[in-house]
């Protein structure tokens, strides 16, 4: 019998869902994604560095926090290839099918998952149905195991129909972190895509809702700011000491204070602080980790450039140094109307289907926003669809899981909207 990833969907998502890792850290879960486009049989796979511009890679996590997920790897058998081309955090895989002449069509999912303990309840159906976590502390609490056993049975669906062109697809790491689109995008492989298609599973839409494209995705960027300043006795002499608390705390307290801009919305949030040694002794130093939004890229530059004013501001309040640092950023992409309306018209002849939705404000950041934009510069359409799914309890939460029967309708509406793009010439 012929290899079958459309009539497993359900099996292979759980695979993935028992195996969740972290950004940059997706070894095993390259090396499942690849065995599983060798058994569909593909025309090209790029793994790692491959498929990445390592010089593009946001938020990688160093070698201490690499090394034990690469060793966990490789204590599962992982072929000695794939951990030589993902080795120092180089994870992600693209798949390039070819079928003749015809435009690129190019699908994007992501891989990674989230630093939560999974439920181990028994109303928590992966507990009770034997497909819960096996790494303590991570979960898939986002969906991506679904886009992955959606993106492999689209792959086949794609090879096994009458599609005219290239197929490529984008297995990409690091999105939760909004790492991993950057070095995508400046991998090479999307610089000849057509059309671009991406998605998401759930986001409170329920199973069988398609919306066949968002807009309004907020640009952001995640930083850290180190207070470095001088430690004194907080009782004999406080005055000798340049107090990074004080300093970190001004800059906290004045970065919401920061004007909204009249031109859309904009964020700004503080949402972890750590250092200090002791209640008497003058804080040396002292690191917060931020985070900015706006409406679009120039207004989120905007709070970003605000952010740091504040931050050099109240270093020389307190007599403190302070070092800002970009960890990652995506930029605002919206989906083409046209390619819009090519999924919804598709979508309204899918089995499972009752409801479109043409397009919704997204209100969050995605990293695919790079991938996105490259292709719109290029003279390319790119659409980023939600495929609705019931899940019992929201995202990133210890419960969360979907409704399996959407992952056919997934497979069955980006297949179609793919072949429709054959049929056309960019």
């Amino acid at each position: 019998m012929a290899y079958d990833v459309r009539n497993r969907l359900s099996e292979v998502r759980r695979i993935f869902h028992r195996l969740p890792e972290p950004g940059w850290r997706e070894f095993r879960t390259t090396a499942q994604v690849v065995a599983e486009l060798e058994e569909i049989g593909v025309d090209e796979i790029a793994v790692g560095r491959e498929a990445l511009s390592t010089d593009e890679r946001m938020a990688v996590p160093s070698e201490s926090e690499l090394e034990p997920w690469f060793e966990r790897a490789r204590d599962a058998d992982v072929r000695e290839d794939i951990l030589e081309r993902t080795a120092g955090g180089h994870t992600g895989v693209v798949a390039v099918l070819e079928q003749g002449d015809g435009p690129t069509v190019g699908l994007r999912v992501d891989l990674d998952a989230i630093s939560m303990e999974e439920s181990s309840a028994d109303d928590h159906r992966p507990a009770a149905e034997g497909f819960r976590s096996e790494h303590e502390g991570y979960m898939h609490a986002c969906g991506h195991d679904a886009h992955i056993a959606i993106a492999l049975g689209t792959l086949e669906a794609v090879k096994d129909s009458d599609f005219s062109g290239t197929f490529k697809v984008f297995f990409q790491p690091a999105e939760e972190i909004s790492g991993g689109g950057k070095a995508m995008a400046k991998g090479g492989y999307v610089d000849d895509v057509d059309y671009l298609f991406a998605l998401h599973i759930g986001l409170d839409h329920p199973s069988g809702e398609i919306v066949a494209g968002i807009e309004k995705p907020l640009a952001m960027a995640h930083l850290t700011a180190t207070f470095e300043g001088a430690s004194a006795h907080a009782g004999k002499a406080p005055n000798e000491g340049g107090n990074a608390m004080q300093a970190s705390a001004t800059a906290i307290q004045n970065a919401y204070a920061i004007p909204r801009h009249s031109d859309g919305m904009t964020r700004v949030n503080i949402g972890h602080i750590e250092g200090g040694t002791a209640s008497n002794v003058i804080a040396e130093e002292i690191t917060i980790e931020a985070e900015v939004r706006g409406e679009t890229t120039g207004l989120m530059e905007y709070m970003r450039t605000e952010l740091e004013r504040v931050l050099y501001a109240a270093a020389e309040m307190h007599d403190c140094d302070v070092t800002p640092r970009i960890i990652s950023e995506s930029p605002r992409a919206d989906s083409d109307p046209e390619l819009r309306n090519l999924v919804a018209a598709v979508a309204r002849e899918t089995v499972g289907v009752d409801r479109i939705v043409e397009t919704t404000p997204f209100g969050v950041s995605e990293d695919v926003t790079y991938l996105m934009e490259r292709v719109q510069q290029g003279g390319g359409l790119a659409s980023y669809m939600l495929v609705g799914s019931d899940h019992p309890t929201n995202h990133h939460t210890p419960t969360f899981d979907i409704d399996e029967s959407s992952l056919e309708i997934g497979v069955s509406v980006i297949t179609d909207a793919i072949l429709e793009c054959s049929r056309r010439r960019p």
